[in-house]
């Protein structure tokens, strides 16, 4: 039987684009959106509201995780220092951006594999449909919803802020 531990993301870890491993028990007691990102896409422009909800929410216990990944069509083919500079550069990002993953197939990180068996996506697929596909996970470190890429973080946001409770 899988302990209470067992069904949320606090057990996993991977390395930040510095290359520290950061376990995410380190977030636990907030609200967490863990994203796939990518620096070349139609939807990277969602970087700059994912930074504007993280610095509109972070003071009362919520954060972005975001996780690069070349997966979809190459479009984060950069090495690490070039993913921080060009989220940087471009949008301020300040949220956690974690080393480069795969988020399907064999070699899938073991916390997206997690998260999909946790939430499927569209039409019961367990697979990452592309970038920029977010998941929602509360304050017990338990996955609560699945957003496709095309949702904006803005619109989200309502959501995030019943997690979080009363200001």
């Amino acid at each position: 039987m899988d302990s209470a531990q067992d069904r949320t993301i606090y057990p996993y870890s991977a390395p930040l684009l510095d290359g520290q491993n950061r376990s995410l028990a380190q977030f636990r007691g907030q609200v967490v959106l863990i994203v796939n990102t990518a620096s070349q896409c139609g939807f990277t422009p969602q970087y700059a509201g994912l930074e504007e909800i993280y610095r509109r929410y972070r003071d009362r216990g919520f954060t972005v995780l975001g996780f690069p990944c070349n997966q979809f069509g190459g479009q984060e083919p950069g090495s690490a220092a070039e993913i921080g500079a060009f989220c940087s550069r471009n949008f301020g990002v300040t949220f956690p951006l974690f080393g480069k993953i795969e988020v399907n197939g064999p070699q899938a990180h073991p916390l997206y594999q997690f998260l999909k068996q946790e939430k499927r996506g569209l039409l019961g697929l367990g697979r990452i449909s592309w970038n920029f596909t977010k998941f929602l996970v509360d304050r017990d470190g338990r996955v609560q919803r699945r957003f496709g890429p095309a949702a904006r973080p803005a619109k989200i946001a309502p959501v995030i802020e019943r997690l979080l409770g009363p200001a």
